[in-house]
């Protein structure tokens, strides 16, 4: 799932070297941590979190199959 986040971020940031994505799985939840260079931070919200939101629609529908609750956070 980490490489699907990446393949979406990627070309949307200017520093793709710092883009560092971890998983903090618990029992219920899953979270994926972004962390992005700061200037990168606005291009992965987006206008109005539009970006953010889409992100995380589309790992929440691929992760549905486990049953668990997908988070994305970006820091």
């Amino acid at each position: 799932m980490e490489k699907l986040i990446q393949t979406i971020i990627v070309p949307l940031v200017d520093y793709p070297e710092n883009i560092n994505i971890s998983k903090d799985e618990q029992d219920s939840s899953i979270t994926f941590n972004i962390d992005v260079h700061e200037e990168d931070i606005g291009r992965i919200i987006g206008k109005k979190g539009r970006m953010i939101k889409a992100i995380r629609t589309i790992v929440s529908g691929s992760m549905n199959e486990q049953g668990k609750k997908v988070f994305v956070e970006v820091n």
